[in-house]
């Protein structure tokens, strides 16, 4: 028997077409660089991806040929997202957070012909310039009148663009993105993400149990469009009819209140850090709270959720819900939303419920997930850590060029590098990196636990630990502590705080403090030159000991 379903791709292409017919009054609103605030609507989007597609084309773009951007979060770069996949090109964000040579080495190793660059990054485009090879250099003019002539005008160069209204049939299967890995074990990894994996991610993303997105959503993505894709968020925002909201480079607590206040956005997601600075602004002026959205949502991903920031937002009347995912996984995996009988028991019992709510959560739909240990699969019981391994419709099954081929597994699974558990209700739990484990007289402790209770003390605004050698107990545990401005601890005041938290050998021998905890482009916490230090620094501890 044969199904009588039409053969429909699943592509890109299709959820722009779908957003402008159904939702092209929908306003979209960017905050530009020069703090200015940009306004059009859906239709307007979906007339200028078709010109900036078109010009593509005739510049020379064909099937897989990839176009870099260098841009922040606005109107442009959400252009780039549509048009270069619409040309059948492949879009290759690049991260201006990198250091000059890696920006230049995932543009060499993408075989980027062409770039669409921000005014404001010209001044890091010369600092690769000679690295690079790229046919044609398009400018955004957000902070300049004119544009050097050498380079491209983008708005030139859109309005010249006859509307390209088709390129022929786009298959489900081939790329639309290349994104690459902050490269925090060595050069970064690209990950080519197809119409059909991003088109399922966007609609599983956006179901009630996760960012829950409609037309009664105003979202604000803050997380930055040249990492994973924007966690997906532009496309599923277009699917659905959100109101979209994208912030510019201005991050600071100050822009990113008024960003959230004057906009009424009742849902946006990113990285711990920058929920911090919110929080500390709204507890010092609490009146302040009642400028935002009464429904606001914020979802925390990307570095795990402490337990105090949690704390803060159900203070402060925020909904807060954590998540997690990988660039592997285009890349949300899991999120932590409680399930009815644990909601209840937040109700009853505060507590129980906030660990579940800390957890990186439930996985997704279609993303299986499993913990390996050295006896084989662990059973979900809370308590067997192991490696968690996922697969699934929106997981990567190896790098560009074939690289790194030994973080799958030979049966096919994604080896993520977590040290996790899962437990009976499906949550998974991640302890740490596995890398950043530290085993001490033979028994595991979480850098991650420990660096997640030390910012909850009133004084430290940054924490991370590693692990330093130790001849008697193979590894201990050493923190690095960056105190909030203004306000002074002693080592033994933060010990003594975690030890009403942790058993007595989980405790680190040293604190150290320093100005700031170095972070990697992605926000997360940047150890392999903390770990030399920390070496140095425990080495002196021992022989003064001894």
């Amino acid at each position: 028997m044969q199904h009588t379903m039409m053969d429909f791709p699943l592509t890109i292409d299709a959820i722009l077409a779908h957003a402008a017919k159904v939702h092209g009054g929908n306003e979209i609103v960017s905050r530009m660089p020069d703090g200015s605030t940009h306004r059009y609507s859906v239709a307007d989007l979906a007339s200028r991806v078709a010109r900036l597609a078109g010009a593509l084309h005739a510049l020379g773009l064909g099937p897989g040929d990839r176009v870099a951007t260098l841009m922040w979060n606005h109107y442009a770069h959400l252009e780039a997202y549509f048009a270069v996949p619409a040309a059948h090109g492949v879009l290759n964000t690049l991260n201006p957070r990198l250091a000059p040579e890696d920006i230049a080495y995932i543009a060499n190793h993408a075989e980027a012909r062409f770039l669409i660059i921000d005014d404001v990054f010209l001044p890091l485009y010369e600092r690769i310039r000679s690295l690079t090879a790229f046919e044609a250099v398009i400018v955004v003019p957000l902070d300049s009148a004119s544009i050097p002539e050498a380079f491209m005008n983008y708005e030139h160069f859109l309005a010249a663009g006859e509307p390209l209204m088709s390129a022929g049939p786009i298959d489900a299967n081939a790329p639309v993105s290349l994104c690459y890995t902050s490269g925090t074990t060595g050069r970064p990894k690209g990950v080519v993400y197809s119409h059909h994996a991003l088109v399922l991610h966007a609609f599983c993303i956006s179901l009630p149990d996760f960012f829950n997105l409609s037309m009664r959503q105003t979202l604000a993505p803050v997380v930055p469009m040249f990492h994973v894709n924007g966690w997906c968020l532009p496309f599923a925002a277009l699917l659905t009819g959100a109101r979209l909201v994208l912030p510019g480079p201005h991050l600071d607590a100050e822009n990113l209140f008024d960003l959230l206040a004057s906009e009424q956005v009742t849902l946006s997601a990113g990285v711990p850090s920058l929920w911090h600075r919110l929080i500390e602004k709204l507890q010092a002026m609490p009146a302040l709270r009642e400028r935002l959205s009464p429904t606001l949502h914020l979802v925390i991903a990307g570095s795990a959720c402490p337990e105090s920031m949690m704390v803060a937002l159900d203070g402060l009347n925020i909904h807060a819900t954590h998540a997690w995912g990988m660039t592997e996984l285009s890349p949300v995996g899991a999120f932590s939303t409680l399930k009815p009988h644990l909601a209840q028991a937040d109700r009853d019992n505060a507590g129980q419920a906030l660990r579940y709510r800390l957890k990186q959560g439930l996985p997704l739909p279609f993303v299986e997930t499993r913990v390996m240990t050295a006896q084989g699969i662990a059973p979900w019981d809370g308590e067997s850590v192991g490696e968690l391994q996922v697969r699934g419709p929106w997981v990567a099954a190896g790098y560009y060029g074939d690289v790194a081929p030994d973080s799958w597994t030979d049966d096919g699974w994604l080896r993520t590098g977590d040290a996790a558990h899962i437990d009976a209700q499906g949550y998974i739990e991640i302890t740490d990196r596995l890398k950043d484990l530290i085993k001490s007289g033979g028994e595991w402790i979480s850098s991650v636990a420990l660096e997640n209770a030390l910012i909850g003390h009133e004084a430290v605004q940054d924490a991370a630990v590693v692990a330093v050698p130790d001849p008697h107990w193979h590894e201990r545990p050493l923190a690095f502590v960056q105190l909030r401005a203004g306000r002074q601890a002693a080592a033994e005041d933060l010990i003594g705080y975690l030890s009403g938290r942790f058993p007595r050998w989980w405790l680190p021998d040293m604190v150290e403090f320093i100005k700031e905890i170095p972070k990697t482009s992605t926000g997360k916490n940047q150890k392999e030159g903390l770990r030399a230090l920390g070496a140095a620094l425990h080495a002196r501890y021992r022989r003064h000991q001894a």
